[in-house]
């Protein structure tokens, strides 16, 4: 449905969201369980689409721009790696006629970019620490 990138982006920036601090590239990878060489080009998506901000020096990491509450899931996964859409046929047999399979498809994945646009980073943290979702274990930094 989403590729890993995109997963290793929803995992960074749910967590990121329940954090009060900066948080470095090797802290969200432990904590997500993402490789970190992985994870810093995800990150450098992400800042480079206006997600998260990167502060430097000795207390520096990664924060979020804006709140959980308006970030939708559909933006960060755009950032990384966006849904495919179907707008012309892509064997080019039909030109901007879609055949029934890619019609199926493209509907798919508007369905999907439907609930990812009406759900956000807030709502996946709205549950108990014990349940945070994306990583084996509770996120926070207890």
């Amino acid at each position: 449905m989403i590729t890993q990138t995109a997963e290793y982006a929803l995992r960074a920036m749910v967590y990121l969201a329940d954090q009060e601090a900066p948080r470095t590239t090797s802290a969200i990878a432990e904590k997500t369980q993402v490789p970190a060489g992985y994870l810093a080009k995800v990150m450098q998506g992400l800042s480079k689409a206006g997600l998260v901000h990167a502060r430097r020096g000795l207390h520096g990491g990664f924060v979020l721009v804006s709140s959980p509450d308006e970030l939708t899931i559909l933006e960060v996964i755009n950032a990384v790696e966006p849904i495919r859409r179907y707008h012309e046929c892509p064997l080019g047999l039909h030109g901007k006629k879609l055949c029934p399979l890619h019609r199926k498809l493209d509907d798919a994945a508007k369905t999907i970019e439907d609930a990812f646009c009406n759900t956000t980073v807030a709502d996946l943290n709205n549950v108990p620490r014990s349940r945070k979702p994306l990583c084996k274990f509770p996120l926070g930094d207890s």
